[in-house]
């Protein structure tokens, strides 16, 4: 028998480490040639890693969230024949919380021993070597010394809600001081059934959730976002889209709103073309682009992405709802590439039927636009005679303030809105 260590593969992109966001095996499993053992991410797509040989898991090499460098090691086998590890070769150190794995051929260090966590406390802690705390029978006055009652007045604790762990349930100084030091958490609920709660749960901040909050805290902190809100008539335009979906052939998708939106964003930003840009702070320059490929921001089991549907002045209105369509299921499923995810020039946030009334999204860095989409509602509106209904929604939109002036803003959003309220205009072409 020998011993087979996997290390972490180079996963292309010219990254020089990944982070760990799934493991599919523990320590003790068997595992087969070619199953997957592990998942990284990397931007934001996810690379599975298969085993390279059949054998049983003998050591992890990182934690979940753990960067690991590209040649780390990454799991170790026990693997009948001689493995490639070769005789006397130090053991791996166990991965720190958060740590990174140590390199190859890197002497193993001694791992910190940490205390083990207390178990969760549902009572006030009994104290060592006296009977476990009852239940105190409801209405039974509390039997405790004076300077018992005296501190629980101080601390303004109802001894009531106290259970005694001394001789026939009298209540110690121990048993107030578990009592306050545990938030007031009872062995038995209060009135009612309602019972103060002090648990707090944990959840360490990975993979995508992770890139999600990184690079939001990089488009706010480096880009002075102005907002700008309009009401859009979207009436004529929900006729039209009902008309075509009605009339549409089999092989055709469904018609949301978006496609139109999107279409409506190639004639806009042909008068507008400062809006379909990327800008590199770093270096001063303005990337302004001739396509226009839009970034339609996706909520997914995993969090938010935002797939790319590229070249949208080269598509017509159903072509756009097709490649929508594919993008999105792509998402959802996990399986969208990095190409597909990245290299947008001006983005579309959709809430959907929970758009709100307004909204403030965040720009997709470096980009200098994002249009948000907000619920359609049937408002009155006053045509000079009377109030009639309509079907309104919002835009609500932000502009990256360095590049974007507010009048640029302004003149965009209200070309974006003459658009979608006379629908027709987006199919003339000139």
């Amino acid at each position: 028998m020998g011993e087979h260590v996997i290390r972490m593969p180079d996963v292309g992109e010219g990254i020089a480490e990944a982070e760990l966001v799934e493991w599919h095996v523990k320590v003790g499993d068997l595992v087969r040639e070619d199953q997957v053992i592990a998942a990284v991410m990397t931007d934001k797509a996810t690379v599975e890693i298969p085993s390279a040989v059949d054998g049983e898991v003998l050591w992890l090499g990182a934690e979940l969230g753990t960067r690991v460098a590209i040649g780390a090691p990454l799991i170790r086998l026990k693997v009948d024949g001689d493995g490639n590890v070769a005789a006397g070769e130090a053991e791996p150190a166990e991965p720190a919380a958060g740590g990174e794995a140590p390199a190859a051929g890197t002497p193993a260090a001694p791992s910190p021993v940490e205390a083990p966590a207390p178990p969760p406390l549902r009572k006030a802690a009994p104290v060592p070597g006296r009977a476990a705390i009852v239940p105190r029978p409801a209405g039974e006055r509390p039997l405790a010394a004076p300077s018992v009652r005296q501190r629980a007045r101080e601390a303004g604790v109802d001894l009531r809600q106290v259970a005694g762990s001394g001789p026939a349930g009298r209540i110690t100084h121990d048993d107030l001081d578990a009592f306050v030091a545990h938030g007031g958490q009872t062995a038995q609920a209060r009135a009612g059934g309602l019972a103060a709660r002090t648990e707090v749960e944990e959840i360490r901040v990975i993979g995508l959730r992770r890139r999600i909050a990184e690079k939001m805290a990089l488009a706010k902190s480096r880009i002075p976002h102005i907002m700008y809100a309009e009401e859009v008539d979207v009436t004529a335009l929900e006729e039209l889209r009902a008309t075509l979906n009605r009339d549409k052939k089999p092989d055709q998708p469904r018609l949301t709103i978006l496609p139109f939106l999107m279409r409506a964003l190639v004639r806009a930003i042909a008068d507008h073309p400062q809006m379909n840009a990327r800008y590199d702070d770093e270096a001063g320059i303005i990337h302004r682009h001739a396509g226009v490929h839009i970034g339609i921001a996706a909520q997914t089991p995993a969090g938010l992405v935002v797939p790319v549907v590229r070249h949208a002045e080269a598509r017509d209105l159903r072509d756009c709802a097709i490649e929508l369509n594919r993008l999105s299921e792509a998402a959802k499923a996990g399986t969208a590439s990095r190409e597909e995810l990245t290299g947008s020039t001006i983005t579309i946030s959709s809430l959907g039927a929970l758009g709100g009334l307004v909204s403030t999204p965040v720009i997709n860095y470096p980009e200098v636009a994002i249009v948000g989409v907000n619920k359609i509602a049937v408002r009155p509106v006053w045509d000079g005679t009377a109030f009639v209904p309509r079907k309104i929604m919002n835009l609500s939109s932000s502009f990256d303030h360095r590049i974007i002036d507010g009048w640029d803003a302004a003149s965009f959003i209200q070309r974006l809105r003459a658009l979608l309220e006379t629908p027709a205009l987006i199919f003339v072409e000139g």
